[in-house]
């Protein structure tokens, strides 16, 4: 059973990444999601890399990335006739997961004090980038922003060289996760006390959670993150080094794994080398103990060493792009990917990342293909109580869409 959250109704209220990459993981897990979007233009998401000649209007690669298995409710919540409809779904669902500044909901008519009332049993989550509360807090806010004032662009890059921001929205999907967990979570407390909450998801403070030992270091030990490149600052041989083909990771930081990652690339002596005797020798001298190994590991492919080492227990990998990543003999063997379809000004098939979670046995995969805006509004009303002429009229009075 991958239908986790089967009975479960989230009102999607998000737009981009960090929200819709929240709403997404609880569909994978069987959630009733209802995407609320604007008349017309949608989640701005559906619109990016339209550049992109094989782009689908309203179909950005974003968009699918992160919407499939979710229904999609068009509504302008700033008519009274789209605030009743929003008030009929609060009182039906479960959850309500927004990603707006912190006020622009209450700005609408619904703070959590008139979401609450309405529907005692609903969790409201808000994911914003510095929460709802702080100096910060009416600040906008994006994935690169929330990088540079976390710390991980400063402690990302080579010494002496300038902060680098991850190649990848690290801050969004990491303040996604969190928020998926929080109503997970808050789902198994109602379950037990039959009580909604509102939870409050910053993704600075995620980001910051996820720095790990570069926080801790600070706080702990008192030493200042320092920019490492690809050097694993807390042991060594702990990085990326050059092989004969292609760049290769390799962690040995345990004394068993050094011994072994020497004794694989020929390198025995290195073992009782005075200059790396000790877990600490080695940490003192890394680019020397980098220089020695770099001239064993010339003798072959990175893809060659990895699997040697593999096998004598030392981990290693390979340094892949993008594509090499997606297309690895592992990733499809665990069901990563799904293919979805595509409906616009033109059908096709998309192929979109699901979970990472297996549940007994089986991956999670997208229910449905990603909406056309509004597709499902017809439905959805239906479902709340209204009837057909007053649907036909909240089209004509541009109420939906």
């Amino acid at each position: 059973m991958t239908d986790l959250l089967h009975g479960v109704r989230v009102i999607d209220l998000t737009t981009i990444l960090a929200g819709p990459f929240a709403a997404y993981q609880l569909a994978l897990m069987g959630a009733d999601i209802v995407k609320v979007e604007q008349p017309i233009t949608g989640d701005l998401a559906r619109e990016l890399n339209s550049e992109n000649p094989q782009h689908t209007p309203m179909m950005g690669a974003s968009f699918v990335a992160q919407n499939a298995g979710k229904r999609s409710l068009s509504v302008d919540l700033k008519t009274a006739a789209g605030r009743e409809i929003f008030e009929r779904l609060i009182r039906e669902s479960d959850v309500l997961l927004e990603n707006m500044r912190p006020g622009v909901l209450a700005r609408l008519g619904f703070p959590w004090s008139r979401i609450h009332e309405l529907n005692e049993r609903i969790i409201y989550c808000a994911v914003s980038g510095f929460g709802q509360t702080g100096p910060l807090a009416s600040r906008p806010a994006y994935d690169q922003i929330i990088q540079g004032l976390s710390g991980m662009a400063g402690v990302t890059g080579f010494a002496g060289g300038s902060s680098v921001r991850a190649g990848f929205p690290v801050a969004d999907s990491i303040g996604g996760f969190a928020a998926t967990m929080a109503i997970c979570a808050a789902l198994a407390k109602r379950a037990m006390d039959d009580t909604g909450c509102f939870l409050d998801v910053s993704m600075l403070e995620t980001s910051i959670m996820a720095l790990g030992w570069a926080a801790s270091d600070e706080l702990i030990g008192g030493r200042q993150a320092e920019r490492n490149g690809n050097d694993n600052v807390t042991s060594a041989p702990s990085g990326t080094f050059a092989t004969g083909d292609g760049a290769l990771n390799i962690a040995a930081n345990t004394q068993q794994q050094f011994e072994q990652l020497c004794r694989v690339i020929g390198a025995d002596a290195l073992i009782a080398d005075p200059r790396f005797v000790t877990r600490t020798d080695r940490k003192a001298r890394r680019s020397e103990l980098t220089r020695e190994l770099e001239l064993r590991l010339e003798g072959r492919s990175a893809g060659e060493w990895e699997q040697l080492l593999a096998d004598a227990g030392v981990p290693s990998g390979r340094v892949l792009n993008v594509h090499e990543a997606l297309s690895q003999e592992q990733v499809r063997a665990r069901q990563l990917l799904h293919d979805v379809e595509i409906v616009g000004s033109r059908f096709h098939t998309e192929r979109i990342i699901g979970s990472g979670v297996h549940v007994d046995g089986e991956a999670l995969v997208p229910p449905f293909r990603p909406p056309t805006l509004g597709e499902h509004t017809d439905v959805i009303l239906r479902e709340l109580g209204f009837g057909s002429d007053d649907v036909a009229q909240m089209r004509r009075d541009g109420v939906v869409q």
